[in-house]
């Protein structure tokens, strides 16, 4: 029994210089686990008391216990130790100069489609137009019927339309829809011009599936072709900061009459078609009930992204969706 007391006293002294030896979480846990293991000296001579005949086995378990209790109080105060000096030690190499300078504070660079936009919005407010917004989900009857576009143009073919299956629905394919609403719930004189998002089933270097358009109306007693002209030049002149030269072009839209499109030179040879303009056509007047006898009118529209393109000299659509911010900084407008 004395040997057995004497190797109590000698594995308390070991383990106590064990646990000083440990260093770190994971080797705590590897000291606890040898230590109650089935192996583990404690265990062992767990069993041999227990094989005992005498009448101090009680005081031997009580001792045995002692040491138990013992070394798992110390090992949850190692435990403490290693982790309070641990977040000591990231403390320290986190550690915040504050007597350096502070980084320098950069704003971020406007968009040049939203710089575009808001440019727009402006000029065409200087000159009296209001601005408007409308539905991107649009029902047939708003998009092409009411603008006076036939059951059988392109238009509404499955390859240049995004249909929402299961309903007479629609992404809208231009903001022209959004004339006919304000028409629908307004009486002339309007001058009102609505930008947003569109949708066509199209992309290349010049075309995507989702682009921003305008579209600018105006209606009233005696307006003209004469005033349609003067109202875009001086858009032009004032998006481009520059007596832009320009051309009017004959064509074909149903919900004008007469159409025009209007090109810009973009070079010594080359001329680039930016938008499509024209009186109101009678038909479109007669689906909103504005009396064409009285009334007259135009309409324009165009894709905001050319715009941005030319003026910042951009040579492809896709770079205005891309996210790249290296691009946003060598084209985008700085904030002020």
């Amino acid at each position: 029994m004395e040997k057995i007391s004497s190797l109590l006293i000698d594995l308390k002294a070991r383990l106590q210089m064990e646990l000083e030896d440990v260093d770190s979480i994971n080797k705590l846990y590897n000291f606890k686990s040898s230590f109650i293991g089935k192996g583990s000296e404690l265990n062992l001579l767990n069993n041999r008391i227990k094989n005992l005949e005498s009448e101090n086995k009680n005081s031997l378990f009580s001792a045995l216990q002692d040491i138990r209790s013992y070394i798992f109080t110390q090992i949850e105060k190692k435990k403490k130790d290693i982790e309070d000096a641990q977040i000591a030690k990231e403390l320290i190499q986190q550690a915040v100069d504050i007597t350096l300078p502070s980084r320098k504070v950069t704003g971020g660079n406007l968009h040049p489609l939203m710089s575009a936009i808001s440019l727009i919005k402006s000029i065409f407010a200087s000159i009296g137009f209001n601005f408007i917004e409308g539905p991107e989900i649009e029902d047939n009857w708003h998009n092409f019927t009411a603008l006076n576009i036939p059951e059988d143009h392109p238009a509404r073919n499955l390859h240049d339309t995004f249909y929402i299956k299961g309903a007479d629905r629609l992404l809208r394919t231009h903001t022209s829809s959004v004339q006919i609403h304000h028409m629908q719930n307004h009486k002339p004189p309007l001058k009102v011009i609505s930008v947003g998002r569109v949708y066509r089933s199209d992309f290349d270097s010049t075309h995507t599936p989702m682009f921003h358009q305008l579209e600018g109306l105006a209606i009233g007693k005696s307006i003209s072709f004469a005033n349609m002209k003067w109202c875009l030049n001086q858009f032009l002149k004032a998006f481009f900061g520059r007596d832009i030269e320009s051309r009017l072009r004959s064509s074909y839209f149903p919900f004008t009459e007469p159409s025009v499109e209007i090109d810009v030179r973009i070079s010594d040879s080359k001329w680039l078609e930016i938008m499509g303009c024209g009186m109101v056509h009678p038909n479109v007047l007669k689906n909103v009930n504005i009396d064409s006898t009285e009334y007259s009118g135009f309409a324009f529209g165009f894709g905001i992204e050319r715009l941005a393109m030319i003026k910042n000299g951009i040579p492809d659509i896709r770079h205005l969706f891309s996210g790249d911010s290296c691009w946003q900084k060598a084209y985008g407008s700085v904030q002020p």
